[in-house]
């Protein structure tokens, strides 16, 4: 059969047995039916399917697995110590309630980068539900920056799931992932943020709910120094790794130096470091017991779980089209046509995002069907660019089947006309925003 035809069947197999299954747990096993059936209809020996499985899932999940875990153990820490709240006060005083929406959106990007989006916009909705009832403007004008910057760095920038799992998926430097969602991100939270933020307050007026105060009063936040650095270093060490691999970075120190700092900036190394870090600095010595410190980060694993997994059938998908050939055969097609692989991956993922829901399942199921694609000389840029396109379009046009679009909802005190005009207008001027920006960024690398 087709190799083309043999991706558009299996991708078209994974998406409907998404939709029919629904929740992220099932799309795991979709994912894995998928992969199952391209091999049969390839003509793969049935225990060559399941080597196949067992390869994929192996090569992913020895990096995503170890990645993904600490990622989600150091941000809860960081939310149990109140780092976030942190973090908005200190952004909010500076600007001394001028450009008020403009710190919010920045409170949003760098609290997303180590806490789930869900958990971080949960903690700081009393903070926008405060500033309307003081100003009475609209909750929007507040709510959507905030959005926004949660939003950009939760898809853009590891070491949220996300990313992480399509970097690996499509073997991508973590480092320049990072610079780019960096460069990328700013922009898009600048339009789809405090710009359209304004806009749509003036349209419409949304007065914060009853019943959704914050009781839970902090004695003592951690200082926001302490809460950048910890944030800071494994971003830090995780890019000059990434210097350090560059022909330029090999020829500054001896090899053996140069070795050890590699491993130190490995990002397994980075998180542990991180870990180890907050747990001393806002734990053990702000008088948590090592009993409530392990409650923590175990209750984190919970949904690092389910990432893991699903990444890991998302690694399967990509091992099977690699295996029967379709990944060369869809290059050439695509080619032909003239369509990037850019634009590809960006619409793979805008379309799944807008059938089933869920972003990360989205990305996921976009990486696995471009991974193929790739050409052999596809440079560490290249793919980190792709990342970022599969992240933008995995962002697009939040509407009813996604869980995101019943929170904002909720907590904003919106009915549903209300939530389609503004969260997901937003979200997809951040998808569009995004990706023109890798394009322009792009173009800007190739004519280095």
């Amino acid at each position: 059969m087709d190799s083309t035809l043999l991706l558009a069947i299996g991708a078209g197999i994974a998406v409907l047995l998404i939709l029919i299954l629904k929740f992220r747990m099932q799309a795991f096993i979709a994912l894995l039916i998928a992969s199952i059936l391209v091999g049969i209809l390839a003509g793969m020996p049935p225990l060559a399917i399941i080597d196949t499985i067992k390869t994929g899932m192996g090569n992913t999940l020895g990096f995503v697995a170890v990645v993904v875990g600490l990622g989600a153990m150091f941000g809860a820490i960081l939310e149990h110590s109140g780092g976030a709240e942190a973090v908005a006060g200190f952004l909010l005083n500076k600007t001394k309630n001028k450009n008020t929406a403009w710190a919010l959106m920045g409170t949003g990007f760098f609290v997303a980068i180590p806490v789930f989006f869900d958990v971080a916009f949960i903690i700081l909705v009393p903070l926008i539900y405060s500033l309307q009832r003081k100003s009475k403007k609209s909750l929007l004008l507040y709510g959507i920056p905030l959005l926004a910057g949660l939003a950009i760095t939760h898809a853009f920038i590891p070491p949220t799931p996300g990313p992480v799992a399509v970097a690996d998926i499509l073997n991508a430097d973590l480092g320049w992932v990072i610079v780019f969602g960096f460069i990328v991100g700013i922009p898009t939270a600048i339009v789809s943020g405090p710009l359209f933020g304004k806009y749509i307050a003036n349209r419409i007026h949304i007065s914060a709910p009853e019943g959704f105060e914050n009781s839970e009063k902090r004695h003592q936040l951690p200082s926001v120094g302490v809460i950048f650095v910890i944030i800071g270093l494994p971003i830090i060490l995780i890019v000059c790794n990434t210097l350090l691999n560059s022909p330029i970075g090999r020829n500054w120190l001896p090899e053996t130096v140069t070795n050890w700092l590699q491993m130190i900036g490995h990002p397994f190394v980075a998180l542990i470091l991180a870990n180890l870090l907050a747990w001393y600095v806002l734990g053990v010595r702000r008088g948590t017991s090592r009993k409530a410190l392990q409650n923590i980060t175990t209750r984190s694993l919970a949904p690092a779980g389910v990432i893991i997994l699903l990444t890991g059938a998302g690694g399967v998908f990509k091992e099977t089209l690699i295996t029967t050939g379709a990944g060369d055969m869809l290059a050439t097609y695509f080619s032909d046509l003239g369509l990037s692989t850019l634009v590809f991956a960006f619409i793979v993922a805008a379309l799944v995002r807008i059938l089933q829901g869920s972003a990360t399942v989205a990305m996921i199921t976009a990486a696995g069907v471009t991974a193929p694609m790739l050409l052999a000389d596809s440079g560490a840029t290249d793919k980190a660019l792709l990342v970022i396109a599969i992240a933008a379009g995995a962002s697009i046009l939040s509407h009813v089947n996604d869980s995101g679009f019943w929170l904002v909802s909720k907590y904003l005190g919106m009915n549903e006309k209300q939530t389609f005009q503004s969260w997901t207008v937003m979200t997809t001027l951040l998808a569009f925003t995004g990706f023109a920006s890798v394009l322009v960024l792009s173009i800007v690398l190739k004519g280095i």
